[in-house]
């Protein structure tokens, strides 16, 4: 009994139990959505090696000592940024999105390494001494080491990314301990920004409402006019950026707004998604028996719609199991966050927390039909060697932090 205690004392079986069994689901569903698709017939055994791959790397980062993640923070953020720029030259484009690096037979996307990086450099400037999360100069600094990564993936473009990004960015910065003012001076422009996007009417509503904010906070009338042109001027700005993106972004948001506008086009995926998951009823219709997966009515859906596989064969219970095993983690995580002594610590689990979250609730939300498709994959689960090798390594980092918890004590 004692020897159990040890181990559990340093190693925590409820974050690498929860992982274990999504990989576990993932493979499942990888293994069905690929059967009878020769094009992709070898994903399964590619997936099975980059598992296993990647659950060692998560042994290895959890063994490494505790310091060396603070020691290697700048560097890794500037390492990461150096890639993001050059897949920006040399990078294979794909889907769209000139967003990977090939090694042989393998890919990699800088922008997987760069959610590491900009973890580690973000929360290393919010941790030092004397930070205060309220002056503008240190809001500033903080947003800027946030978006540098943000700008050169929009770049790419590579819009899901950038979104998984910012929610990191203002996780990291809500932790820190922003005022309820500065937090609304960071949200509302991109409040405005997203109302803009659904129409004239819309947008002047978020103003509207904007206003009414300004004036329950009593800034004075300088600050606040200055604070509302920022808002006006993000509404305007996301005409230009949604012009800049490419045809096929677009058509994802235009879908979004209004899946039907396009049915046969941009919004297939989105509807065959929520045909697969409807039909799967309470317990699914079995493994290798769902028509939408095994017909390949939606393309590549071992990727960014894998959890249509999972309703469809495994059903409404499968689905409850899958999302409740990510709750658990990003409970567990929360848990060990709050009871962290080190605030370096304590903000490296957020951004891995809010990386996890976003993956997480865009892509559910985006095969349900509750959120625009912008193409990310689903945490553990999807299809794809770079993401869940960085998500490995990102845990690794989170069962660490738990195992040296005490040295802060």
């Amino acid at each position: 009994m004692r020897i159990d205690y040890k181990l559990e004392d340093k190693f925590d079986f409820g974050l690498f139990i929860p992982c274990f069994l999504l990989i576990c689901i993932g493979l499942l569903a990888i293994y069905s959505s690929t059967l009878n698709n020769p094009a992709a017939s070898s994903n399964f055994e590619k997936q099975l090696v980059w598992a296993a791959a990647a659950i060692i790397i998560f042994f290895i980062t959890y063994s490494l000592p505790i310091g060396s993640f603070r020691y290697i923070a700048a560097s890794a953020y500037i390492f990461s940024i150096i890639l993001l720029l050059a897949v920006l030259v040399a990078g294979k484009q794909v889907s769209g999105a000139k967003s990977w690096f090939d090694i042989g037979p393998f890919g990699f996307q800088p922008s997987e390494l760069a959610k590491i990086g900009t973890i580690l450099g973000l929360s290393a400037y919010l941790s030092r001494r004397n930070a205060n999360i309220d002056s503008f100069l240190d809001i500033l600094i903080s947003i800027s080491i946030g978006f540098v990564p943000v700008v050169l993936i929009l770049l790419e473009p590579d819009m899901g990314t950038a979104i998984v990004f910012c929610g990191m960015i203002l996780a990291l910065i809500f932790w820190k301990g922003i005022s309820l003012f500065s937090l609304f001076v960071v949200l509302s422009p991109a409040f405005v920004a997203v109302f803009a996007l659904f129409g004239v009417y819309y947008f002047i509503g978020a103003l509207v409402l904007i206003a009414i904010a300004l004036f329950l906070f009593k800034k004075d009338i300088f600050f606040s006019g200055s604070i509302f042109a920022l808002n006006l001027g993000a509404g305007f700005f996301i005409d230009y950026a949604y012009s800049i993106l490419s045809p096929h972004q677009q058509k994802r948001i235009q879908s979004f707004i209004n899946p039907m506008a396009d049915p046969l086009g941009s919004g297939y995926n989105a509807i065959q998604a929520k045909v697969a998951i409807g039909s799967g009823g309470l317990l699914g219709k079995g493994f290798l028996s769902g028509n939408q997966t095994q017909l390949q009515y939606i393309p590549e859906q071992w990727t960014d719609f894998i959890y249509c596989v999972i309703g469809e064969e495994f059903g409404f219970i499968g689905s409850i199991i899958t999302i409740s095993l990510f709750l658990f983690l990003f409970v567990r995580l929360l848990k060990i966050a709050s009871a962290s002594k080190d605030e370096f610590s304590s903000l490296v689990l957020i951004g891995i927390l809010s990386v996890y979250f976003i993956h997480f609730l865009v892509n559910i939300g985006m095969t349900v039909g509750i959120m625009p498709v912008v193409g990310i994959p689903l945490p553990f689960v999807s299809y794809g060697g770079s993401s869940l090798i960085v998500n490995l390594f990102m845990l690794g980092i989170a069962a660490n932090i738990y195992r040296t918890r005490k040295h802060y004590a």
